[in-house]
């Protein structure tokens, strides 16, 4: 009786409390004070943090295609962030560092696995380097939010991982929320006319800048879409929504007009006939310094083709294509080639060290040459950066920094490359691997023409695909192999 009586105190107390916070939102609302809007989600984050960590991530994958940066409400504040999903990753990474120093306990294959050690080699030359920054400020909150990616959709997402249904529940929950994008983004297009280039550039803003990343996360979905709609363990429902998501990513990848993104799914094609035909290393090898020796050879002849190329970007999409080469008119490639100059000579000024982690955009304005300028230059370090995720770390990080970049991708690569090649016998494992690796694929080929790691969703599926190799390294491909093993 007594318990039956305090259950009844205790869902009274909530029903006042209810009706209060009702009443003073409501009087807040009439006055234009919104915030308190807030409590019951913040509340709710609360809650699922330290209940179950596993579900919050979830939340913040489910959210993350669309979040929006705050600058675009709010532009007097002086910095910005992106809401909803930053400040609940801001509270995990607290939480992820607080359970390790309370715990202190960590599956020690993934703290010690070689893509690990590659990582904090990274993070420790960014750190080094951010105290030699020409801006430490700016340096240390670059590297405080790539802690918090990490933190989430790496480390805590290895740990999700070591059931294997997670990895394909952890891509199924970030679609939903993208095909919402997708269809803001094509009603857009509708209102203009779908063939049209300038209006493709802004279809999904705010939720995504411009149209590159808007292109490059549809191109990092798509090889897990096409390996869903292949999965022969799927049921008919299953596999029918799979195929109809992977004509609308492709008919939106078509009309982002986004053309690195079209070149990273043209090297991943490649990249999967070579993986399923498995031809072996030394022959692409072979192949490679051939084709290298060749563009070497005729290195001056194929500048000039490539200086008369005067198509621009177009709404026609085989000009569009064609543009893509054009770097003597074609103001997109021809900025890209200005920003990447300045940034080399950033470099040939502060070789070793850089000039800080996320300083690019402030620094770069008096290394640009006249004659190198475009249309759209700026000298206010207000659009964006080195376009580059190889040119912008040796501008900022020295020498080390860009090459602490490109041996996460050499050791992730050739560890999901390797497991492919040891899961046989095992379909769905196999088309795990074979998508995250292409999905990475994707980014790394887009990286040399763009940069996003500093946006959550480039780094909810670039470190999340990472996570999926580790956790099937170190969980999955090589139990399943000792298993295989005679008992002695």
């Amino acid at each position: 009786m007594n318990r039956f009586l305090s259950i009844l105190t205790r869902e009274r107390q909530v029903f006042i409390a209810t009706i209060l916070f009702m009443l003073v939102n409501a009087i807040l609302v009439a006055n234009e004070w919104y915030y308190l809007s807030l409590l019951p989600a913040a509340l709710f984050v609360v809650y699922l943090a330290f209940v179950s960590l596993d579900r919050l991530v979830y939340v913040v994958v489910f959210l993350v295609p669309i979040s929006v940066p705050l600058e675009e409400y709010v532009s007097s504040l002086g910095f910005n962030v992106q809401l909803p999903t930053e400040p609940i990753l801001v509270a995990i990474l607290f939480l992820f560092f607080f359970k390790l120093i309370r715990e202190r306990s960590f599956d020690g294959e993934v703290l010690l696995h070689p893509v690990s050690l590659a990582i904090y080699f990274n993070l420790f030359w960014m750190f080094i380097t951010a105290i030699t920054s020409t801006m430490p400020i700016v340096s240390f909150k670059f590297i405080i939010s790539r802690l918090w990616f990490l933190a989430t959709f790496y480390f805590i997402a290895t740990q999700l991982f070591t059931n294997k249904t997670n990895i394909r529940r952890y891509v199924w929950v970030f679609m939903p929320m993208l095909m919402v994008v997708i269809g803001y983004a094509f009603v857009h297009m509708a209102q203009a006319g779908f063939l049209n280039q300038q209006k493709a550039h802004l279809s999904a803003h705010p939720f995504f800048n411009d149209h590159t990343s808007y292109g490059c996360i549809l191109a990092m979905v798509l090889p897990f879409m096409v390996g869903f709609a292949l999965n022969r363990k799927f049921s008919i429902p299953l596999l029918l929504l799979s195929r109809i998501l992977v004509v609308i990513l492709l008919a939106a990848l078509l009309l982002s007009y986004s053309r690195a993104a079209w070149i990273s799914i043209f090297v991943v094609s490649g990249v999967a006939i070579i993986m399923l035909l498995k031809i072996k290393f030394r022959t692409i090898l072979l192949f490679s310094l051939v084709a290298g020796a060749l563009v070497y050879s005729f290195r001056t002849e194929i500048f000039m083709d490539l200086e008369h190329n005067k198509q621009n970007s177009s709404k026609d999409l085989a000009q569009h294509i064609q543009s893509i080469s054009n770097i003597r008119t074609d103001d997109s490639n021809v900025e890209r080639l200005n920003r990447w100059k300045s940034a080399f000579r950033m470099f040939k000024e502060k070789p070793v060290l850089g000039w800080g982690p996320g300083t690019y955009m402030f620094n770069y304005a008096p290394f640009q040459l006249y004659k190198d300028k475009t249309s759209i230059s700026t000298n206010r370090g207000d659009h964006g950066n080195a376009h580059s995720e190889y040119i912008g770390p040796l501008a900022e990080s020295g020498i080390l920094g860009a090459l602490s970049f490109i041996l996460i991708g050499i050791i992730t690569l050739t560890t999901g490359i390797r497991l492919y090649s040891r899961a046989e016998g095992h379909w769905q494992t196999k088309m795990l691997i074979f998508a995250a690796v292409l999905g990475l694929i994707t980014y790394y080929t887009h990286g040399a023409l763009n940069d996003f790691l500093d946006t959550d969703k480039a780094s909810c599926l670039f470190w999340g695909y990472t996570a999926m190799i580790v956790s099937l390294d170190v969980y999955h491909v090589k139990k399943a192999k000792t298993a295989e093993l005679p008992t002695l």
